[in-house]
């Protein structure tokens, strides 16, 4: 690899990447060399943004995901491995907020919250581990996963509990399968950011709490 790009000949896709974290998460890794896809549910936001990275000479793909669509996952991926090859490196970064005191919190807005923060993290990087073990990627020792939990992975706050339930999931999912798919030589990590200032949280930084 060149050294000033530490990633070239990989191929990245991040989840929820047309914002926040994820967006700079892309624009990072695109930095470094590797081909970004982009992926998330708002396309003419990523589409601006992957065509922003292109102008800088960087590889870059807008890619329309649902991660709490099922269905969508892996036709997603096809379409990221058509463009650049196999895939190597899966950030699970699409997250929603899930706010509400549990005596009020609709059945509806407990499952959006679970099938976007968990369910989908599962889904995706299942299915990227299971194409790293198959096309080459995980025996090379360059597949890696890097799920975005939070520091509610530990720390409750009352009114944001399908969250931090969530958040807790995919710590203890993350070293689950770092364990079983350690044998595989795939690595696989966790962010747990605290508050910083995106979509999801904007509303409560304005707030004295905030």
């Amino acid at each position: 690899p060149h050294m000033n790009k530490p990633l070239t000949g990989q191929v990245a896709l991040v989840t929820g990447a047309s914002g926040g974290l994820g967006l700079r998460f892309a624009r990072i890794l695109a930095q470094n060399g590797a081909a970004v896809a982009l992926a998330a549910r708002r396309t003419e936001l990523i589409e601006q943004e992957a065509e922003a990275i292109r102008s800088t000479g960087e590889r870059a793909i807008s890619v329309t995901l649902d991660v709490s669509d099922p269905a969508q996952i892996a036709p997603a991926m096809d379409e990221v491995e058509a463009a650049f090859g196999p895939i190597s490196i899966l950030i699970n970064n699409a997250g929603v907020g899930g706010k509400g005191l549990l005596m009020d919190l609709s059945l509806e807005d407990w499952d959006q919250t679970m099938n976007v923060n968990l369910r989908a993290v599962f889904l995706c990087a299942r299915e990227a581990a299971r194409r790293m073990m198959a096309n080459g990627v995980a025996g090379e020792k360059r597949g890696r996963i890097i799920n975005i939990a939070s520091v509610h992975s530990y720390a409750m706050l009352p009114g944001i509990g399908a969250y931090c339930a969530s958040k807790a999931g995919v710590q203890m999912l993350t070293e689950i399968m770092a364990r079983e798919w350690a044998r595989s030589e795939i690595a696989v990590n966790a962010i747990c950011p605290g508050y910083i200032l995106t979509d999801i949280n904007a509303d409560w930084f304005d707030t004295d709490q905030g």
